[in-house]
């Protein structure tokens, strides 16, 4: 944080647990699990520099800075320590800040994989960037989101596919943020420091994400000492979405097998 403006929310009572949102993504990609997980759960939610309602300094962004700032986020809530949730690139910021201040980590759950050997292979991902360009942000929301779940679910849930639609459109990523994001991306490399984290850590992601390949997941969890592997079959990239109830399930009981020694 510093002189940059971190937005956050505060939801529930219990063990600190934060949520770490993907590339230029925002608090808001967690609205259907908030009110669930802040039942047993102090929620903190908040926007990454550069995304929503938070500062956007117009610098390079690393995976250290955006670590720090949710160091120094915690700080000004008053909290010393939690389990830490990351999604994607939050994923890798989670990485990151379990490295770089192991005793502020009761819990370790990295979503949606992290890049360490196995980069984006489908070769669609490349046409879709292209196209996106001339796309109007709605429609840029709806093909980036048909490359994260099934098209079955697309077609079995217009009225909750609105909803999220509606929802990614709240606060969007300026071109300039997804920049910032990617270039943090491309000089995260955690692989040979990775059996240092002590944390309890869940590996959770979909094995038709095509936006990080399943492979990445399985060489998390064999880095991290101890760690637990939990591949969901035929999801994608947003399998939360997708798979809410069965990813929430999985998630609330490794947090529950693992929570802080310290009352």
């Amino acid at each position: 944080m510093g002189d940059t403006n971190i937005y956050y929310e505060v939801h529930g009572k219990g063990e600190p647990l934060v949520f770490i949102p993907g590339a230029g993504g925002t608090m808001d990609g967690f609205y259907r699990h908030i009110p669930v997980f802040a039942r047993k759960y102090r929620v903190v939610a908040y926007d990454p520099r550069g995304a929503g309602r938070s500062d956007a300094p117009d610098i390079p962004y690393t995976m250290e800075t955006l670590a720090d700032d949710l160091a120094n986020l915690l700080d000004v809530i008053g909290i010393d320590s939690a389990h830490i949730q990351g999604a994607s690139i939050g994923g890798m910021i989670a990485q990151h800040f379990a490295l770089r201040y192991p005793k502020r980590v009761i819990s370790l759950i990295l979503a949606c994989g992290g890049l360490h050997s196995v980069t984006m292979v489908d070769p669609e991902m490349i046409r879709v960037a292209e196209r996106l360009l001339g796309l109007s942000l709605k429609e840029r929301m709806m093909e980036n989101l048909r490359l994260c779940v099934s098209q079955k679910f697309i077609d079995n849930n217009p009225g909750l596919v609105r909803e999220q639609i509606a929802n990614m459109m709240k606060h969007p990523a300026p071109p300039q943020t997804m920049m910032r994001h990617t270039q943090a991306v491309m000089g995260h490399n955690t692989y040979e420091r990775l059996p240092e984290i002590k944390a309890p850590t869940l590996v959770i992601a979909g094995d038709a994400d095509r936006y990080i390949p399943i492979e990445n997941s399985r060489i998390l969890a064999s880095r991290i000492p101890g760690a637990e592997l939990v591949i969901l079959r035929n999801m994608g990239h947003m399998f939360m979405f997708e798979a809410e109830d069965e990813s929430n399930r999985i998630m609330l009981d490794f947090l529950k097998r693992h929570r802080s020694s310290v009352r």
